[in-house]
């Protein structure tokens, strides 16, 4: 066996290893076929979201934990879309702090970074804009080493790569071209899809938590306006329909269908716990009284902190404005469990509750018979239910 086939079983067993333990991010590496590069452009890694890239004498230096490592680090960049953020920012320090941004991540993971790998703790948590005015101006001098990572940005002539017609020679593949502004956008949503399908495969395997979990989470939340949203599922669980039911002989022998509606039952919960402010509560509910209004809905509302409010609750027939009470207060702790109680002691179960909330308390352990959809102003997840982000 020479020393290619050594390199090559060396990063199938890598990546194999990080399907088995980490399959979000072994699925995500599994995109990108990895091609030995020419050592004189290529000193470790690089991707530029089409193929991985490597240098064949760097990967055997490193241990197969540490290429499991290199393996994920490329495959999140891609996933991040570090390769198409860039915009008017300065190559090199762009490189920089993409590594500062996923480094923390892979090691809180519990994966081995090679020797000389950036990770800080105090860019824990941060994205690639945020951690970007942080790098030193001095530090966007390239090296003679192309950017390891940054995607279709590569400055230089077509030398034969990806897309150039040029074949791999023995010693390496040459230098990928940049990427057009068309393959940028596609890769893109390509990369988009593959993130979804991963995370909900290792949501599946139970196997996608921690920081990354919830950061592939917010990443993940609908872009739409949350008006629009709201007023989708509202309308979903509205209960107007047709019916075929056989007229009166007064009305004739023709069958035709007629429009049967009835009133949509809707409980709304407010969390008083204080994370949410009056003006926000008094936005959302004009918003839901604008959309009351269409579906003949028959409003229930209540509040609750850590415990119910004592006034509630408060009900709001189709044809009343669904305002702010005056005697809605709180302050105290947040439990979600009394309204779900609340609702279970009702004769009556809601065709849809909304719940405005941070999402910060205790949730009850069971997902309720009938949909629920929480309004959430903040980052924080929800256990079950749909989940729309406010702000």
């Amino acid at each position: 066996m020479d020393r290619s086939e050594d390199t090559e079983n060396k990063l199938a067993a890598a990546r194999t290893r990080l399907i088995l333990d980490k399959p979000f991010l072994g699925a995500l590496a599994l995109r990108l076929p990895m091609v030995p590069a020419d050592p004189k452009w290529c000193q470790t890694a690089y991707t530029d979201a089409r193929k991985l890239y490597y240098n064949p004498a760097y990967i055997d230096a490193l241990s197969v934990e540490q290429t499991q490592f290199l393996l994920a680090n490329q495959a999140l960049h891609c996933a991040l879309l570090h390769f198409a953020r860039r915009q008017h920012r300065n190559r090199y320090r762009w490189d920089i702090a993409c590594d500062h941004a996923v480094n923390p991540l892979l090691v809180k993971e519990g994966l081995i970074p090679p020797p000389g790998t950036l990770v800080l703790e105090c860019f824990d948590g941060m994205t690639a804009e945020e951690i970007y005015p942080c790098i030193d101006e001095n530090e966007s001098d390239e090296p003679e080493e192309e950017p390891q990572h940054e995607g279709g940005e590569s400055e230089g002539e077509d030398d034969g790569g990806e897309g150039g017609g040029g074949d791999e020679e023995a010693k390496g593949a040459p230098k990928p071209r940049p990427l057009t502004q068309a393959e940028e956008e596609s890769l893109s949503e390509q990369w988009q899809q593959r993130l979804a399908g991963a995370a909900q495969q290792a949501r599946q395997a139970g196997k996608l938590g921690g920081m990354l979990g919830r950061m592939i989470g917010e990443l993940l939340q609908p872009r739409l306006s949350w008006r629009l949203l709201l007023a989708r599922y509202m309308t979903q669980h509205a209960r107007d329909d047709y019916s075929y039911m056989r007229p009166s002989r007064r009305e004739g022998e023709m069958i035709l269908p007629s429009l049967r509606s009835a009133e949509a039952d809707i409980a709304v919960v407010l969390d008083t716990s204080g994370s949410v402010s009056e003006q926000e509560m008094a936005e959302f509910m004009s918003e839901v009284n604008a959309i009351k209004g269409q579906l003949r809905a028959r409003i229930t509302l209540h509040a609750c902190d850590a415990m119910l409010a004592e006034e509630g609750p408060w009900l709001f027939e189709p044809w009343e404005e669904f305002r702010l009470p005056s005697g809605v207060k709180g302050g105290g702790g947040t439990d979600f469990r009394p309204v779900f109680d609340w609702v279970a002691r009702q004769n009556r179960t809601p065709d849809l509750l909304l719940y405005f909330t941070d999402a910060e308390g205790e949730f009850p352990l069971h997902e309720p018979n009938f949909p629920v959809l929480w309004l959430v102003k903040g980052k924080a997840q929800v256990p079950w239910g749909q989940r729309i982000q406010l702000n």
